[in-house]
């Protein structure tokens, strides 16, 4: 590839041989490093906090429904006015719960306030999960990339299919008779 330049200034013709080339030719290449223009090209999110200084998210999952508020302090988790061990009291919910902390580090520098209304167990388990995630990146916004690769911060949009008329169910049809 041969391409020729004219410089405008000083009049000179310059002969570009390769793209490398084209690089200290053109002035308005980048410089730094990519991460340095990431940097500047996206601005950081603002911390939220409310009078308190409590970050507040809400989180859903089914048709379960978390308002949740995140602050500093000893790692306790309150839901409904209970106790986790006492409202969760499957270790697997439980530790659905913890998910959001053990995947930034951040197990026992929190302590967690949650409300959850409707569905089940389960749902408002992951309910609390969503809003825990949602809320620790508001009060830390360096967390997010970290809690949005997890998948954590993406709403589990599946519920319970609705039953259709004709059918028995959602989807089960009554059984045939021939005669």
């Amino acid at each position: 590839m041969t391409t020729e330049n004219t410089g405008e200034n000083t009049g000179e013709t310059t002969t570009v041989s390769d793209l490398a080339d084209l690089k200290d030719i053109a002035g308005d290449a980048p410089q730094g490093d990519a991460a340095e223009i990431a940097r500047v090209a996206m601005p950081l999110r603002e911390q939220e906090l409310d009078k308190q200084g409590r970050a507040y998210a809400t989180g859903r999952r089914k048709d379960a429904v978390a308002r949740v508020w995140v602050k500093p302090g000893t790692g306790k988790i309150t839901i409904n006015g209970k106790d986790q061990e006492t409202y969760f009291a499957r270790p697997t919910l439980r530790l659905i719960i913890n998910q959001p902390f053990g995947i930034t580090d951040r197990s026992g520098q929190y302590d967690v306030v949650a409300t959850v209304t409707g569905g089940g167990l389960s749902g408002q388990a992951g309910a609390v999960k969503h809003g825990i995630a949602q809320a620790l990146t508001k009060y830390e916004p360096a967390l997010r990339s970290t809690v949005k690769a997890a998948g954590f911060l993406t709403r589990d949009s599946r519920v319970v299919e609705r039953k259709k008329y004709g059918k028995a169910k959602a989807r089960r049809s009554f059984q045939f008779s021939k005669r």
